[in-house]
C-alpha cells in the first residue's frame, strides 16, 4: 500500500494446540506419534518388499513405492514439528522454516496426487490394453512417469510458496495452525493483494487437484466398461480386485481433503479446525499403508512371506 512501511517478519508463531485443554495434550501427542510412526515403518515395509520380492517388480508396485516415499516425506515435512510443540511452549519458527515447510508438504502432496493419477493410468492400460501393456509401461517409460510426478510436485510447490511469500505480512505473527498453512498465512499479509493472491493459489491448487481427479474418474469409467464385457462373475471379481485398493486410497485422500478445503464457512471453532485438519495430514498416510497391505492380495502375501522369512527360523 503506497505511503505505508512495513517492516520484514522474521518469525511466526504456530498456534496449534495451545489452544487445546492442558490435560488433553499428552493423549493427542501419544495418538498422533503411534500414527506417525506407523506411517513410516508401514511404507517402509511395504518399499522393503517390494524390493525384496523379484515377482512385485512390476509398474504397479514401482508407483506403489514412489507414492510411499512420497508418502513418508508429507509425513516428515509436517508432523514431526506438530509433535514437537505439543511437548514444547516455544512454537515460534522462522520465515525460512516456514516457507520451507510449506514448500516441502506441497511438493510432496501434489506429488502424492500425481502418482495416484499415474497408477489410476497403469490399472487403465493393464485392464482395457493388455497386450500392449508391456510396451506402454516399459521400465523406462514407468521411471519417466515418475521422474515428471516428482518433478512436477516440485514446481507446484515452489509455485505456491512463491506466490505466498512474496506478500509482506504484518500486523499479528500468529499462525493459527500447526503448521506453515498457506491459507492461515495469507489471513497475516498486508495490502491489497491478499484476495487476488489467496484467488490464484486456490485456482492452482484446486485446477491441478481436480484434473488429476478428472484423469482417475476417466480411467475408471473406462476399467468399469472393460470389466462389464467380461463374461464370467468370477473373472469380473478377479480383475476388479486389482483396482481396490488403488481407489480405496482415491476415495479417501480427496475425501478428507473435500471435508477440509470445501467444508461450508461457519462457526467453526479453531480446535475443531485443527482437528479437522489432522484428518488429511496424519491420518489420512496412515491408513494408506494399511490399505494397500489389506487390500492388495499379492502384496499382503508378499509381507507375510517376507516377515516369514525374517523373523521365523527355518527348522533344519
Amino acid at each position: 500500500m503506497a505511503g505505508q512501511n512495513y517492516s520484514m517478519m522474521t518469525e511466526f508463531i504456530l498456534v496449534g494446540f495451545s489452544t487445546f485443554p492442558q490435560h488433553l495434550l499428552p493423549a493427542f501427542f501419544l495418538l498422533y506419534l503411534l500414527m506417525y510412526l506407523f506411517t513410516l515403518l508401514g511404507n517402509l515395509l511395504i518399499m522393503a518388499t517390494v524390493w525384496s520380492e523379484r515377482s512385485l517388480h512390476t509398474p504397479m508396485y514401482l508407483f506403489l513405492c514412489a507414492l510411499s516415499t512420497s508418502e513418508i516425506l508429507f509425513t516428515v515435512a509436517i508432523t514431526p514439528r506438530m509433535l514437537v510443540d505439543m511437548v514444547f511452549t516455544h512454537r515460534t519458527i522462522t520465515w525460512a522454516a516456514c516457507a520451507s515447510q510449506m514448500f516441502f508438504s506441497f511438493t510432496f502432496g501434489f506429488t502424492h496426487s500425481f502418482l495416484l493419477m499415474i497408477m489410476g493410468y497403469d490399472r487403465y492400460v493393464a485392464i482395457c490394453h493388455p497386450l500392449r501393456y508391456h510396451v506402454l509401461m516399459s521400465n523406462r517409460g514407468c521411471a519417466r512417469l515418475v521422474s515428471w510426478t516428482w518433478a512436477g510436485g516440485s514446481v507446484m510447490g515452489m509455485m505456491v510458496t512463491l506466490i505466498v511469500f512474496h506478500l509482506t505480512f504484518c500486523g499479528s505473527n500468529m499462525i493459527r495452525h500447526f503448521f506453515c498453512h498457506v491459507f492461515s498465512l495469507l489471513k497475516l499479509a498486508c495490502g491489497n493483494e491478499n484476495s487476488s493472491v489467496t484467488l490464484a493459489v486456490i485456482l492452482v491448487c484446486v485446477s491441478a487437484l481436480m484434473g488429476c481427479l478428472f484423469l482417475i474418474v476417466l480411467s475408471y469409467v473406462f476399467i468399469v466398461a472393460a470389466i462389464l464385457q467380461i463374461p464370467s462373475a468370477e473373472g469380473r471379481h478377479k480383475t476388479f480386485s486389482t483396482c481396490v485398493s488403488h481407489l480405496t486410497v482415491v476415495i479417501v485422500h480427496y475425501g478428507f481433503a473435500s471435508i477440509i478445503y470445501l467444508k461450508p464457512k461457519g462457526p467453526h471453532s479453531m480446535d475443531s479446525n485443527t482437528l479437522m485438519a489432522t484428518t488429511y495430514t496424519v491420518f489420512t498416510p496412515f491408513l494408506s499403508p494399511i490399505i494397500f497391505s489389506l487390500r492388495n492380495k499379492e502384496l499382503k502375501n508378499a509381507i507375510k512371506k517376507s516377515i516369514q522369512r525374517k523373523f521365523i527360523p527355518l527348522s533344519s
